[in-house]
């Protein structure tokens, strides 16, 4: 027969007796488990961020390093600055030099004795005006954006306003010339006024007899270079000239001539 043991399991004693468990035991270890995870992460993390700021703390003090030896060198970078915008000026003024005595040489070559000159200005660029400053110039000195040469003066008639306009052709590097205007004396009475008529001012006033014209006119030379920085809007280097010429001699003898 079988045997079978009566006493109740919880009273038993010796290697019968059974093992007393129950979830409160998973639940320790597990939370222990839980807890050394933790502290391990946080010694993880404390060690990076001690890390990244001793990595930071270097890059500050390479940063200041190199920002006291750019300050340092700052002054050589400035220099070289300065000297390519210097070289830059001179190399534009080079390129854009005008000869105005070649010019002027030639103006007085084939001036022709019955004409002559009350006043001339030169500029290089239409924005300046006869004294060097900013001037907006005639109309037709403004459609003229490179050097250009401002006549007034007179003649011996219209004929020879227009004969003087051809000689002006003849000139080196001028690509047109435009008559502004050319005007004979008013006639009051039926003869002719002193001193002429028109908006001139009195001391320009050359049209001393009727058949005298006076004219202003503009000698253009549109293939010559303009300076690079005339047309951002500042003043170029003046090669502005004026000159007030009067010949008494050649009005009394063309003046004689007329009559």
């Amino acid at each position: 027969m079988r045997p079978i043991n009566l006493i109740p399991p919880e009273q038993r004693r010796g290697e019968q007796a059974p093992l007393r468990s129950g979830p409160l035991a998973y639940i320790l270890v597990g939370a222990l488990v839980a807890v050394l995870a933790g502290v391990t992460g946080l010694v993880l993390t404390g060690n990076e961020i001690s890390e990244r700021e001793g990595e930071v703390a270097r890059l500050e003090v390479e940063d200041a390093r190199e920002t006291a030896r750019a300050e340092r060198l700052a002054a050589y970078t400035q220099f070289r600055d300065i000297s390519e915008q210097r070289v830059a000026t001179v190399a534009s003024l080079a390129d854009s030099r005008f000869d105005w005595e070649r010019v002027m040489r030639e103006l007085a070559l084939v001036l022709p004795r019955n004409a002559w000159l009350t006043s001339l200005a030169a500029s290089v660029t239409a924005g300046v005006g006869a004294g060097g400053g900013a001037d907006g110039g005639s109309g037709l000195r403004a459609s003229a954006p490179g050097p250009a040469l401002e006549l007034s003066g007179c003649a011996a008639g219209q004929e020879a306003v227009a004969s003087f306009v051809t000689t002006l052709k003849d000139i080196d590097g001028v690509t047109r010339v435009g008559v502004e205007s050319s005007e004979l004396p008013e006639k009051e009475d039926g003869g002719a006024s002193e001193g002429g008529g028109g908006s001139e001012s009195e001391g320009d006033e050359c049209r001393t007899r009727e058949f005298i014209a006076q004219f202003q006119i503009v000698v253009a030379f549109d293939a010559a270079p303009v300076p690079v920085f005339a047309s951002s809007g500042e003043v170029a280097p003046a090669a502005t000239e004026t000159a007030e010429t009067t010949s008494n001699e050649s009005s009394e003898g063309e003046s004689s001539e007329g009559e």
